[in-house]
């Protein structure tokens, strides 16, 4: 079994520093371990499978950034316990220098503000490491080292978005991206129904089974064909699904008596889509098949299972619609999930799999959601965003996004139960204000990433049923937030600063 062991300094964080539970490590190939974490006094031991060399990652404390993911550089075990906040430090400084070579490679210009900016941070995390003798000094100056770093790194990234978005503009094949949000099937009687168009040119209709069949061959389509009718009056792009939902209550009840049956799973699942798609051919082209089945514990189904069954219900899509797109959309695009020892595949690893099945597939639906607990995606900065989207890249096929960030950290009674808002996350508390914040640069980041095609909001209304507490676009009494206005301006061509 491998063992790597940190110590922690000043030791009093561990007495409100509760992330140190979803920290994990990575392989060089950056394969996710099973890992678990164990607490004694100050030290931090890291047990997992193996003892091959890794990265730490975990969310840390940092002044002014809340609490992103930061990790080390690749670390070997030994029986001595590393630094931790010095190794943090090392890390990001490392993966910071890393992309800053690889984007002046490509002829970006780094600004003097970068370079001031990111010579002070290397300044403390030099005298962090000849200050180990005293512990405590050597983390004092390596947490100023790191929270520096990362004031760094949003210098570099802005430079990047600001000379991508000038390029992209004089493209001669640069088309605009779809830019929507998931409406609920109630939506076009609602106050806002007439309005979404000056914001949004594109709508997820969202085709959930559970409520188009609440039971056995009793289906409900009038408020979604009510819903297409109106998004369609307005020009908007439509975008069906996810037409199987393999997260937590995504699938209808009535289909739990088929678990064990799995071939007989398999005709229900593919009668919907085959129903569904026809319902709609023609006016929605793009579909989104399914959803969470990488990360999925629906119906049971174990990780080979749900794999084979997003492969049948896209060649059901395929061969009922073959003119329509196909996407499928995975949560924990870092795979972070993989930690808990429950998961084979990583998330880039099961659509690749999917790709490779060539049934066609036209794209992935990367779900980024920030700032939930449990099962939602650990704060990253926007530097490990810029990352994990080339990284995706790699697979050669368009990317959505879908953003998920809360406004409130106050209690959701119609989120989903399981879900709730991490106070801690955010640099500051979360509001409105710090909502529409993260839009601004998620949203400019990725749209000056061409392989970005689609990007959307997680839904509209607080005020109906939903699964993200407090992060739709509108209140509990539908009143719109900061946030909405940050799309209406992007979707008319304005580009929000940060």
């Amino acid at each position: 079994m491998g063992l790597m062991r940190f110590l922690v300094y000043p030791e009093e964080t561990l007495d409100d520093w509760p992330e140190v539970h979803s920290a994990y490590v990575s392989g060089i190939d950056g394969r996710v371990s099973p890992t678990r974490i164990e607490i004694e006094g100050n030290l931090v031991t890291c047990r997992r499978p193996h003892s091959d060399s890794g990265k730490f990652h975990v969310p840390w404390p940092v002044a002014g950034h809340g609490r992103p993911v930061v990790s080390t550089a690749s670390l070997r075990e030994r029986d001595e316990p590393y630094l931790l906040t010095l190794e943090l430090a090392r890390g990001a400084l490392s993966q910071l220098r890393d992309q800053c070579a690889a984007w002046q490679l490509l002829q970006m210009a780094t600004p003097d503000e970068y370079h001031k900016a990111e010579k002070t941070a290397f300044h403390l995390f030099s005298q962090a490491t000849t200050a180990q003798v005293d512990p405590q000094e050597s983390s004092r100056l390596a947490a100023a080292a790191i929270a520096q770093t990362l004031s760094a790194s949003s210098l570099l990234v802005e430079s990047y978005i600001e000379q991508r978005h000038a390029m992209l503009k004089y493209s001669p094949g640069h088309s605009s991206k779809l830019l929507g949000c998931t409406f609920d099937s109630a939506f076009s009687d609602s106050r806002h129904a007439a309005t979404i168009g000056d914001v949004f040119n594109s709508a997820m209709i969202p085709v959930e089974w559970k409520h188009i069949e609440p039971n056995e061959g009793d289906y409900h389509w009038e408020d979604l064909d009510r819903l297409v009718d109106h998004c369609d009056s307005l020009r908007m792009i439509l975008c069906g699904g996810p037409l199987i939902d393999l997260g937590p209550n995504g699938m209808p009840e009535w289909l739990s008596q088929w678990q064990d049956d799995f071939i007989n799973l398999q005709s229900f699942v593919c009668d919907f889509i085959e129903t569904a798609v026809s319902r709609y051919t023609g006016r929605v082209r793009i579909w989104e098949v399914s959803a969470r089945a990488n990360t999925g514990v629906a119906l049971g189904l174990g990780e080979e299972n749900r794999l084979a069954l997003a492969v049948r219900s896209l060649e059901t899509a395929v061969r009922t619609d073959f003119e329509s797109q196909f996407f499928v959309r995975v949560d924990q695009p870092w795979s972070e999930y993989q930690a808990r020892g429950q998961h084979r595949l990583s998330a880039f690893q099961f659509v690749d799999t999917l790709i490779r099945s060539n049934i066609g597939i036209r794209g992935v639906n990367l779900e980024v959601s920030m700032g939930f607990r449990p099962r939602g995606t650990l704060l990253r900065d926007l530097l490990s965003v810029s990352r994990m989207i080339d990284y995706w890249s790699q697979l050669g096929v368009q990317l959505h996004v879908t953003l998920a960030v809360p406004s409130s950290d106050q209690h959701d009674p119609l989120a989903h139960p399981d879900l709730e808002v991490d106070h801690h996350a955010s640099r500051n508390c979360w509001n409105p204000a710090l909502q529409a914040e993260y839009a601004v640069e998620l949203i400019r980041l990725l749209t000056s990433k061409p392989v970005v095609t689609g990007i959307f909001w997680c839904h509209f209304r607080d005020s109906v049923p939903h699964l993200y507490p407090n992060s739709g676009l509108t209140d509990g009494d539908d009143r719109p937030k900061e946030a909405l206005e940050i799309f209406r301006k992007f979707q008319h061509g304005e580009t929000p600063l940060p």
